[in-house]
């Protein structure tokens, strides 16, 4: 327990350095290049940290050039610095509006390349997808977690259409994670941290060019569960 504590504290200077890093970045990279490394090095930190080891397989199979949108099943917390790690730092990720009101860091978040949504106003929320889009168009990948919150029971979550319909809408391909391994390293409602061993597999890209339409949008939704559900694991 004493070293559980001891870790925490680590990492609280940790993620002040790195939040701080990220907000100085913002007027000076239009990119987002140096923004984004960033959460990649603090997610590194927080495996080497946590003792934890993240396996990758199918990134050798995308287009690095190319932007996509990134969906995947959602179990933990740690599910966000693995998916950075995974996707080696070039990734933007779609966040919902209550991480803005955590110090330094959610600032980081609200002034940053990073897309938040506020899922209490569907007006809102289609215009962040509308944002995300044009950040899309311009070359940027987004990750988004289409179950919407975390697992429960660690059994994968029937997933929500806006993902796709962003995808749909900036005429890119969508490309399905599995993250097997998260669900019992932080549960949700603990803040206990148990090591594990992590992979994500990455799948083929699914082209969602001409997919505009709820039928479409539906059906480009149905091949992406498919395709992670075959991975995936139950986390039980």
């Amino acid at each position: 327990m004493f070293l559980f504590f001891l870790k925490l504290l680590f990492l609280i200077p940790v993620t002040l350095f790195f939040s701080v890093w990220a907000l100085l970045t913002v007027p000076f990279d239009k990119s987002g290049k140096y923004f984004r490394l960033s959460p990649w090095l603090w997610s590194k930190v927080i495996f080497w940290t946590s003792g934890m080891k993240v396996s990758v397989k199918g990134y050798e199979g995308l287009e690095t050039a190319r932007p996509y949108v990134f969906v995947s099943n959602h179990a933990s917390m740690f599910d966000i610095p693995t998916v950075v790690v995974a996707l080696k730092g070039n990734v933007n990720i779609v966040f919902k509006k209550e991480l803005i009101y955590v110090p330094v860091w959610g600032w980081a978040l609200r002034f940053g390349h990073f897309i938040m949504i506020d899922r209490s106003n569907p007006r809102k929320a289609m215009a962040s997808i509308e944002r995300a889009a044009e950040s899309i168009r311009k070359g940027s990948s987004v990750i988004l977690f289409p179950e919407g919150t975390r697992t429960t029971d660690g059994k994968l979550q029937l997933f929500k259409r806006g993902a796709f319909s962003l995808a749909a809408k900036a005429g890119v391909p969508v490309v399905p994670l599995t993250i097997n391994g998260t669900f019992t390293i932080m549960p949700k409602g603990t803040l206990k941290v148990i090591p594990a061993n992590i992979s994500v597999i990455i799948g083929k890209p699914i082209p969602a060019a001409n997919s505009e339409g709820k039928d479409a949008e539906l059906k480009l939704m149905e091949q992406a569960y498919r395709a992670i559900e075959k991975e995936y694991v139950n986390q039980e």
